[in-house]
């Protein structure tokens, strides 16, 4: 136990410093913050802790965004996604209590490696998603973001499918996001997988990522769109691998 506490401080000095730089990118693409945190908080605090803490870091990162493109969020998108995803989260979050998660994250790494050229195929196709159809993506996802640490990189191409860039997809789809995470907090906590040491290694931790985040807002104003789309795709690309590299 002493030489746990001992490691504590290198561990929030390690972790918190990615923690600020996770932040900026997320700001910057709308997704990859907990995906770049997850391998170092399984590694300093278990894996039992680390899916808590990511929903609480994921919580305060979007919040972060929402408050920086507010003017930009589309809300009806938001309202049709979490009519769907929010109850399917519960549902998801209830799952991964019960079941093994390695074959989804085999799945999700291969969607993400196969959604950039699929991506790049409906862009020439000029395919766009309909609002209605949000629901049905709002529901897949929301299930999945109940099972598994994070999903911010799997729903960018639906978002984007529905004509979202830059400023509005960061905004629309943090809000989104922020909906789903509040609710698997409240699941997590309904099931005793958050208790009190975890919800402040989520504060310290997110405050972090929350700094990361406001300096991100000139760099995504001086982005064009075409080097915005090719980031994330090599967001999306270093996603994937990681998490089938986590999987196996």
């Amino acid at each position: 136990m002493d030489s746990l506490n001992d490691s504590l401080p290198y561990a929030y000095a390690v972790v918190c410093s990615v923690g600020f730089f996770a932040g900026v990118l997320g700001g910057v693409i709308g997704f990859g913050t907990t995906i770049i945190l997850m391998p170092l908080l399984v590694h300093f605090f278990g894996p039992l802790h680390a899916v808590p803490i990511v929903a609480l870091v994921a919580i305060m990162a979007n919040v972060s965004r929402v408050v920086l493109w507010y003017p930009s969020i589309e809300w009806r998108v938001c309202a049709v996604y979490n009519s769907a995803a929010v109850p399917c989260v519960i549902l998801g979050a209830n799952t991964l209590v019960i079941l093994s998660t390695k074959w989804i994250d085999w799945i999700l790494g291969s969607f993400l490696l196969l959604m950039i050229p699929i991506r790049r195929k409906l862009r020439q196709m000029n395919f766009k998603l309909k609002l209605w159809e949000m629901a049905l993506v709002g529901a897949v996802i929301g299930y999945l973001t109940g099972v598994v640490a994070s999903t911010g990189a799997i729903n960018t191409p639906f978002f984007l499918a529905y004509g979202l860039v830059k400023g509005a997809f960061i905004g629309t789809e943090a809000a989104s996001s922020l909906f789903m995470f509040i609710a698997k907090g409240i699941a997590f906590h309904q099931l005793g997988v958050i208790n009190s040491e975890v919800i402040q290694q989520g504060l310290i931790i997110g405050s972090f990522v929350l700094i990361g985040s406001g300096f991100s807002k000139k760099l995504v104003l001086n982005l064009s769109e075409q080097v915005f789309l090719y980031l994330m795709e090599g967001v999306m690309l270093i996603s994937g691998l990681s998490i089938l590299a986590m999987a196996w």
